[in-house]
């Protein structure tokens, strides 16, 4: 059973949805953000900095947010706009949806919409809408930033079982005057079925084709487990032929959690939606195979 209410959070006016499990707040007056995310009674695994980390006037604030990629270079301008205009709110008996301001350099929308799937896990609908009368050609990355504690592991399953058995992975060595581990960075390792983070604080970033399209993080410090699912299509357009990342700060200020959308056309007044599933729940689970991370999102 989920409770939904305005309320607010670090000054901000937010939204807040709850589960006798979990505790999730958005604010929506400088673009939809997913501000917190705690198991019940727990503290925010989510870093919340507004204007701690910022390019121009675009303000990392932390939380999830919802930006765009675009054929070719996925990382662009489209990104970063246009964060600091309100959202629309509605609200429903589950759950909520955010709708953020046309952009004006590519006059799409994009937001949010969350709704409790159960006790432990909530369902994130990322979407952008195409309100120009243009074609609009892009897709969806869906970004997360956790806060690592002591210990944290993060893992990627890898491989989709089959006798031609092969992943992608991309190893990124600097980008926009970014990045210090490298390729060769020992944060980062591959297992039989798993590409395994340990995150060190030193500023590194990969991006993997993962068919089961799962990103989790186990931190036994804090004693929780947190997973995001992402639909996946076979057959999509994907940025570099990935659908997961993730991203290390420097001195552990955060971690990362991506999943990104196919690319495709949008007409006029399209809506393309990315489909996540949260999990989040009390206890450390031992990361160890694909097989693993799949148990996470069994039906139970």
């Amino acid at each position: 059973m989920a409770n939904v209410s305005k309320t607010e959070f670090g000054g901000m006016p937010a939204v807040q949805l709850t589960t006798d499990a979990v505790a999730l707040v958005a604010v929506y007056d400088r673009g939809p953000r997913i501000a917190s995310l705690a198991v019940a009674g727990g503290e925010n695994l989510l870093l919340w900095k507004p204007g701690e980390y910022t390019r121009g006037d675009w303000d990392l604030m932390g939380g999830h947010r919802v930006w765009v990629t675009t054929p070719g270079a996925d990382e662009c301008e489209d990104t970063y706009t246009p964060d600091p205009q309100p959202a629309e709110v509605e609200i429903f008996d589950d759950g909520f949806r955010l709708t953020g301001a046309e952009s004006p350099l590519n006059r799409t929308r994009r937001g949010v919409e969350v709704r409790a799937a159960g006790e432990d896990r909530l369902t994130v609908e990322n979407f952008l809408i195409n309100t120009g009368d243009m074609l609009y050609a892009g897709g969806i990355w869906a970004l997360t930033c956790t806060l690592p504690g002591e210990r944290a592991r993060y893992a990627v399953p890898l491989g989709d079982g089959s006798g031609w058995d092969a992943a992608t992975i991309v190893l990124f060595r600097e980008w926009a005057g970014h990045g210090q581990g490298g390729f060769a960075d020992p944060q980062i390792s591959v297992q039989d079925d798993l590409l395994i983070l340990d995150p060190r604080g030193v500023e590194n970033k990969r991006a993997v084709q993962s068919h089961r399209g799962i990103i989790a993080m186990t931190d036994p410090a804090r004693d929780i487990t947190f997973a995001k699912k992402a639909d996946v299509d076979p057959a999509g357009q994907y940025p570099v032929n990935c659908n997961i990342a993730f991203y290390v700060g420097p001195e552990n200020f955060m971690v990362e959690m991506e999943t990104m959308g196919p690319q495709q056309s949008l007409k006029p007044g399209q809506m393309l939606t990315h489909r996540e599933t949260w999990l989040l729940r009390q206890g450390a689970e031992r990361l160890s195979t694909g097989e693993a991370l799949d148990g996470l999102f069994a039906p139970h």
